[in-house]
């Protein structure tokens, strides 16, 4: 039985200083560069807390086992990713906000794509923690807002055309860093087809 998202591992506490929260910031990122370079295999706390030169006890401080560094990992990214998402409604043209969106999902796959293709397992492994919940509803609030300018169709459920959207998104990159592609701009084209497609729109540089 899989464990319910409150039963992740999280941070034992909040950095409130600068300091501790660089120091938060090297423990996440030395767990990203094993996971990166090694694999799951090699990832443990002992690892990261040398890596990120910092003691063991120093790493237990904010953090009780590899699964909450993974978490803090994941949440990471993915708000990197938001931040970018939420940036593409500037956008007054639904078509352009669409293709905006597509090209920053991809971007953060094809940044680091080994340390994606990790992540991409582990956030399917691991339950998803109350924090990654409300990033994911913030994109799907993003892809909603998109789906409500003028020049795009109609949808009798924005909600579900939001998630069908997200889904064959992610989908397709998600295939491409597991089948380790090295092309971004054939995978953003496979990508916009599709998502058009679904929307009965035609991408006009296809």
């Amino acid at each position: 039985m899989s464990p319910s998202p409150q039963n992740r591992s999280t941070p034992r506490k909040r950095p409130r200083q600068a300091r501790s929260a660089e120091t938060v910031g090297f423990i996440i990122e030395a767990g990203a560069r094993i996971l990166e370079a090694e694999g799951h295999g090699a990832f443990s706390t002992n690892a990261v807390a040398q890596k990120a030169g910092v003691s063991i006890g120093t790493l237990y401080q904010y953090f009780p086992n590899k699964e909450a560094i993974i978490g803090a990992l994941l949440a990471r990214e993915t708000a990197q990713l938001v931040s970018r998402a939420e940036a593409t409604l500037k956008r007054t043209r639904g078509t352009e906000a669409l293709s905006d969106l597509i090209s920053a999902a991809i971007e953060h796959q094809f940044r680091r794509p080994r340390l994606a293709r990790v992540l991409d397992f582990e956030e399917s492994r691991l339950p998803l923690d109350v924090a990654t919940q409300n990033i994911s509803s913030r994109v799907s609030a993003v892809v909603m807002q998109i789906l409500e300018r003028l020049d795009l169709p109609e949808h009798e459920d924005k909600q579900i055309a939001a998630q069908d959207v997200i889904a064959i998104m992610k989908g397709i990159i998600d295939a491409a860093g597991l089948n380790a592609e090295a092309d971004p701009p054939a995978v953003t084209r496979r990508v916009k087809r599709a998502v058009l497609g679904y929307l009965c729109l035609k991408d006009a540089h296809s």
